[in-house]
């Protein structure tokens, strides 16, 4: 069966750190990818730094298989300012012109509050509907943020759901390059052998050499 997956994330590299090796994976096996990125990504509001950010992003996608990313370009660190109802009706439109069958977005309890509300707009912009089209909706793991939270925010990142990103793990490693920029040397949790490292144990946790792990929020069969 071939998937339309939408990929809705905060900020541009959320999506290449949380589900790159999936989304390569679908794009692979000839599903359409789309993704959404619904904040800027940059604290600076200086039109080079934007240009810059979106480059990578298409960069990114380009890699990982992805179609040509839209960009709604809500204040990075700043989507509690602009009211929850405008993320909700900017998703919306989305939903109704791609009718996904798989979407992948944030985990509800990261530490980041941008995550967390594109979360809460992406459940709520998927009310379940008798004309719905997708299967499920799973949340992904954005490293320095999913793992750094604490259970006062919200409930911990427990997976249950695992892809085995075996073939493409070398994709998002190469996908997160074009986001140099937001990478750190290791041991940071944002580092290239740190994302490596983390697909190994996802991997391990279910027998795999190397997987992403997910929570599935909603799934069905028809």
């Amino acid at each position: 069966m071939t998937e339309r997956v939408l990929v809705i994330a905060a900020h541009p590299d959320d999506e290449a750190l949380g589900c790159g090796g999936t989304m390569a994976r679908h794009a692979l096996a000839g599903d359409s990818v789309d993704v959404v990125f619904m904040a800027d990504g940059v604290f600076s509001r200086d039109a080079a730094d934007l240009d810059a950010r979106r480059d990578s992003a298409r960069k990114s996608c380009t890699i990982l298989g992805a179609n040509t990313p839209a960009f709604f370009d809500f204040p990075d660190q700043k989507l509690d300012t602009v009211g929850f109802l405008a993320v909700v009706q900017a998703i919306e439109p989305v939903i109704a012109r791609l009718q996904p069958t798989v979407i992948y977005t944030h985990h509800g309890g990261d530490l980041n509050l941008d995550h967390r509300i594109v979360h809460q707009a992406v459940m709520t912009a998927l009310r379940p509907m008798p004309a719905s089209t997708y299967r499920a909706i799973y949340a992904f793991e954005v490293a320095s943020s999913t793992e750094w939270a604490s259970f006062a925010i919200g409930e911990p990142f427990c997976p249950d759901h695992f892809v085995d990103i075996s073939a493409t793990i070398d994709r998002k490693l190469d996908a997160l390059h074009a986001y140099a920029q937001e990478m750190r040397d290791f041991p940071h949790a944002r580092s290239y052998e740190a994302q490596r490292a983390l697909a190994v144990v996802r991997g391990a946790a279910v027998g795999l050499p190397s997987a992403e792990a997910f929570v599935t929020l909603r799934s069905m069969v028809r």
